[in-house]
């Protein structure tokens, strides 16, 4: 199992505490990292810590599309552009229904566009198949890390 971080990219806070019920209901041990707007998901990544070396990758990104300050396609653009973290596993998980949105997120480098249901159990429903398949099944080369 993958034990690097999840980083989700969530502004609307019923949706992140709801993504964070799902993971705790699957007992997902991966710790979640909760970006809040696109500009703080980039300095996750790109932007050193407090020891002077940067944030461990995470296994696996779920990036919603509307944010503010950055959105999630030019977040999506830099990560692509980035030869440390263009490797990773980035799932869009937006409640966008944007044809659009779809085609350029693809056209971006997304590894998968999930639109987030309403009703509870089939978002839990779909988080569990991203956890299995992303955490579980997926690997990554062990240089990204």
């Amino acid at each position: 199992m993958n034990t690097r971080p999840i980083l989700l990219v969530e502004d609307n806070p019923d949706d992140e505490a709801l993504a964070l019920r799902a993971f705790a209901k699957l007992n997902i041990s991966n710790k979640i990292i909760v970006a809040r707007d696109g500009v703080e998901a980039l300095d996750y990544l790109f932007s050193a810590d407090a020891t002077g070396g940067i944030s461990k990758l995470p296994a696996l990104i779920l990036l919603d599309l509307k944010l503010p300050k950055v959105d999630g396609l030019q977040v999506l653009q830099q990560i692509r552009d980035n030869e440390r973290t263009q490797i990773l596993p980035v799932v869009i998980l937006t409640s966008s229904r944007e044809e659009q949105d779809l085609v350029r997120g693809y056209n971006l480098g997304a590894n998968s566009y999930v639109r987030k249901p309403v009703d509870y159990n089939e978002f839990v429903n779909a988080v569990s198949q991203l956890g299995i398949f992303w955490l579980l099944l997926n690997e990554l080369p062990d240089s990204s890390s």
